[in-house]
């Protein structure tokens, strides 16, 4: 268990709400947390384990999400733009509604973004 600017940072941790812009996340293990309306703008969660997670309505803005696992995440409503997904497993991931910045470099593309770039016509 870690705590990152008073909140605790463990698997099924309620951070809704949570202000964890800019926080150093890297590798958290934040399965099945509640991170709906958290902001994490501009957080560095390369490699973090966010499968299962609900990361409705977050502010992702600029974060760094290389590598993380966010398999069965709700992103629903998410703001990603900016945000860097290289290497991100979104296999099963929610992303109605969800904000984001195609023009992100995607040279290590996931499933879901192989197919969104087929497809062309996916509404986010």
């Amino acid at each position: 268990m870690t705590r990152i600017n008073g909140y605790t940072i463990e698997p099924g941790a309620n951070l809704f709400r949570a202000d964890l812009s800019g926080a150093n996340l890297t590798e958290a293990n934040l399965s099945e947390a509640i991170l709906s309306r958290a902001n994490l703008s501009r957080a560095n969660l390369t490699g973090a384990n966010l499968s299962g997670a609900n990361l409705s309505e977050a502010n992702l803005f600029v974060a760094d999400l290389t590598g993380a696992n966010l398999t069965g995440a709700n992103l629903f409503g998410a703001d990603l733009t900016e945000a860097n997904l290289s290497g991100a497993i979104l296999i099963g991931a929610i992303v109605k509604n969800t904000i984001l910045d195609i023009s992100v470099d995607m040279s290590s593309k996931t499933p879901y973004f192989d197919y969104y770039e087929k497809r062309k016509s996916l509404t986010l």
